[in-house]
């Protein structure tokens, strides 16, 4: 079993970095004038630090310590939620993002009250901050607090839980999103680097990919798996994985709120597009070295502890502490993220709802405490998820149960005028109560065996199904044009895209992305 020793070189960098980003929330915290600036970073980011940051919250300290262990346990096929991302955020751009940034809204459900009611709108914030605390914040305090006590053994995790919460908490009460921003640009380079760096050394330690290969069984090198695997069935790929990820990228308000921030629809978009370019590396960076592990370290205990491993066994002093810190910084991206969006939700779709007289320091101070609160809560869920046999397979879980109704009303309010507020509110209520019996006899008292990849589609099914029926019956309200899609907006789309220059034209960078993203696939198809 490997050794996780620190020197203090290390520790020392890992603490210069920590001091920089509480420094850099608190600094910024003295340029908010109102709640735009607060919750939006004044709706002015440009196209790199969006999709820079876009990449750091998603590529979590989850991520990097999910990917890595799904590979060691299974093969790459993991990889498929990375690319389908690609997929998801090239349709996100075409078709809800431009209608997110003309709604002017705060927040996604937001979205919801403009295009049917406000039910639909308490309902999808509920549910975010419901897997804000669940899933994203405390999943990623797990996979800080699990690094953590594998340095300090001594210290229980609950407490190493607390003090990154407490670290993260502080420049995100702070700084609101423009910290968030700006810190996640940072720590993405740092992300980026310390993986590069462990996929190589773990190479070279191991004796170059022949020696991969060798204990790799050649089904673990394919994207696509047979109708009968456990863990990746190819229709619940084209199915579930699809759902999972256009609820992610395109609804989840811990990722789309930093695109609300673009200062116009061309850079949203091409920050969009420039994130799911920074995906694609993921595969040999991130989830690769999931498979170099098993032929250096064949009987880990815990597949979670893969990522981990290698960095304790490989890294040499100094470079261990600035890896660390970029893991460090993985975790802090998604904590920073998911703090600020519960913040906003509260805020904007409760508070200023029913209290539109609260003036902006008001709004401010009351984001800021529901940051702190929010904090609480993650910090006393997350040691529970301990209990569940991988981090990754809990959080795709989760969600399982739970979005598919959500993407349901989102597409089908996108393309169908004929949906109406009470179709989309029944449909939610209906579908998720459906969402919760089958979490019950499924996972919890195991009485069937549906994969969770099949629930997703199960769901998303039965509430289009409702919401036309229930729409149907009832009468259907006036809709503004704007807030759905139709050919003559993407017409007259075509028109102000001639003026651009083909580097800056969407849909060309689209096309070029969705060819290379192709290109990978079928090469480990």
């Amino acid at each position: 079993m490997p050794s996780y020793n620190i020197t203090t070189i290390d520790l020392s960098i890992i603490a210069i970095y920590i001091i920089f980003i509480i420094g850099l929330g608190i600094k910024l915290s003295k340029k908010h004038q109102n709640a735009a600036d607060y919750f939006l970073a004044g709706r002015s980011m440009t196209w790199f630090f969006i999709g820079i940051s876009l990449f750091a919250s998603n590529i979590s300290s989850t991520n990097l310590v999910g990917l890595a262990g799904n590979a060691y346990a299974s093969g790459i096929s993991v990889y498929n939620y990375e690319w389908m991302a690609v997929v998801v955020l090239v349709i996100f751009s075409f078709f809800l993002l431009p209608f997110y940034l003309r709604a002017k809204i705060y927040t996604v459900p937001e979205f919801l009250e403009k295009r049917f009611d406000v039910r639909s709108r308490y309902y999808f914030s509920t549910l975010t901050l419901f897997l804000n605390i669940v899933v994203d914040t405390a999943g990623s305090l797990y996979a800080g607090g699990l690094i953590m006590t594998l340095i300090f053994p001594e210290i229980p995790l609950w407490i190493s839980i607390s003090l990154l919460a407490f670290i993260a908490g502080i420049y995100t009460i702070a700084g609101g999103l423009a910290a968030v921003i700006y810190t996640d640009a940072v720590q993405a380079v740092l992300l980026l680097l310390g993986s590069v760096i462990v996929t190589v050394l773990a190479l070279s330690e191991v004796g170059g990919w022949s020696a991969v290969l060798a204990v790799t069984p050649p089904e673990d090198l394919s994207l696509i798996r047979p109708l009968g695997d456990p863990n990746m069935p190819w229709l619940g790929l084209v199915t579930g994985v699809f759902l999972l990820g256009f609820y992610f990228w395109a609804t989840n308000q811990f990722i789309t709120q930093r695109v609300l921030s673009a200062k116009n629809l061309n850079h949203g978009r091409w920050g969009v597009l420039f994130a799911g370019l920074l995906k694609l590396p993921v595969l040999f960076i991130m989830v690769f070295p999931g498979l170099i592990a098993r032929a250096l370290f064949p009987d880990l205990p815990n597949q979670d502890l893969v990522y981990p491993t290698l960095l304790f066994s490989l890294l040499p002093i100094g470079i261990l502490g600035l890896v660390l810190a970029g893991l460090i910084a993985a975790l802090m991206s998604s904590i920073d993220s998911t703090l600020n969006s519960a913040a906003s939700l509260v805020t904007m779709d409760f508070i200023h709802k029913m209290r539109p007289e609260i003036n902006n320091k008001q709004l401010m101070s009351i984001g800021r405490l529901v940051t702190f609160i929010f904090m609480l809560l993650a910090v006393i869920w997350a040691p529970q998820i301990a209990n569940f046999n991988s981090l990754f397979n809990y959080l795709q879980q989760i969600l399982a149960y739970t979005v598919s109704p959500v993407v349901a009303i989102f597409i089908l309010g996108l393309f169908w005028r004929g949906a109406n507020a009470n179709g989309a509110f029944i449909a939610l209520i209906s579908s998720s109560i459906i969402g919760i019996i089958l979490f019950l006899v499924n996972v919890v008292f195991e009485w069937t065996t549906i994969h969770f990849l099949y629930v997703a589609p199960i769901l998303f099914i039965i509430s289009l199904i409702t919401a036309i029926i229930v729409s149907l019956m009832s009468k259907t309200p006036s809709i503004e044009t704007d807030l759905i899609w139709t050919k003559e907006f993407y017409d007259a789309e075509t028109r102000d895209l001639q003026n651009l220059a083909w580097y800056q034209n969407y849909r060309v960078l689209s096309v070029l992305l969705l060819s290379l993203t192709t290109w990978v696939v079928v090469s480990f198809w």
